[in-house]
């Protein structure tokens, strides 16, 4: 395996924010060639990055055959646009070094949950801006992730908002600037193709947030998988006790998401 920790921090970084790569390593009678890089990003509603979220997805997706990665990116104090720029960055780095680590650099796929989901988010709405590939001194190509993944994303600012999540990511900017974040009114062409879940359960981040994001998704006319379980807290990750702390986390009927999730990667591959 190819381990590689990775400084993506920038000028406003906490000190902690790393991102790690996990890679598939070529091997004589394996052959590796290029492949998909699933990049997770953990929720945590921007106070801290959930560890249940991070690398025991990843390993999963390493099960399917897939490169991945786990960004620990920075949360409050640190405000917007942070912890964006470093996904940013982890997005230029891994293209950079594509050829290196044998990533298909057509096939960088974000995932995100809950808080980081909105991250992830952000991303997919601001990469074709010129401030952010200004701000990473790249061009914007390299920042554009090719698919993204939102697991129990928080999405708006308005009626249904996760108020915590945006309060620790704009601090004293929250009142005037959460309406420009609340990514169902930034949707534009070139956000790239979706899968989403939720569950009618959550009591955190209400399943509006995923309604209102693939009804704009839909008005775009972007591709998109949505799957609604009924059952499952938030947080709840794999949702087995891989990824458990606690026994409310664990719930069978969600865990066919990241199954589901492989075989969408894969319609995309073809």
């Amino acid at each position: 395996m190819i381990l590689e920790k990775i400084d993506i921090r920038n000028a406003d970084s906490e000190s902690y924010a790393q991102a790690v790569f996990y890679g598939q390593e070529d091997r004589e009678g394996l052959p590796i060639g290029k492949r998909p890089v699933l990049i997770v990003v953990p929720g945590g509603g921007y106070d801290h990055t959930s560890v249940r979220e991070g690398e025991i997805v990843a390993m999963q997706f390493l099960s399917f055959g897939y490169h991945a990665a786990v960004l620990n990116y920075s949360c409050a104090p640190a405000r917007y646009p942070t912890a964006l720029l470093e996904l940013a960055a982890l997005m230029k780095t891994l293209r950079e070094r594509a050829e290196e680590w044998h990533i298909d650099p057509d096939q960088l796929i974000p995932v995100g949950f809950s808080a980081g989901g909105h991250l992830v988010g952000c991303l997919s709405a601001f990469w074709w801006e010129p401030w952010l590939p200004n701000a990473c001194d790249c061009p914007k190509e390299q920042l554009r992730p090719n698919a993204q993944i939102l697991c129990y994303p928080v999405i708006t600012s308005g009626e249904y908002a996760h108020a915590g999540s945006f309060e620790n990511l704009l601090g004293d900017r929250c009142e005037s600037a959460k309406d420009t974040l609340s990514l169902e009114k930034r949707m534009n062409p070139w956000v790239p193709r979706s899968f989403v879940w939720h569950t009618f359960a959550d009591r955190s981040v209400p399943v509006q947030n995923s309604l209102l994001y693939v009804e704009a998704l839909a008005k775009q006319g972007i591709s998109a998988e949505y799957h609604l379980f009924e059952d499952g807290v938030h947080g709840s990750a794999l949702g087995s006790k891989l990824s458990a702390k606690e026994e409310k986390h664990i719930e069978p009927s969600v865990t066919p998401w990241i199954h589901l999730a492989h075989t969408w990667i894969e319609r995309g591959l073809v």
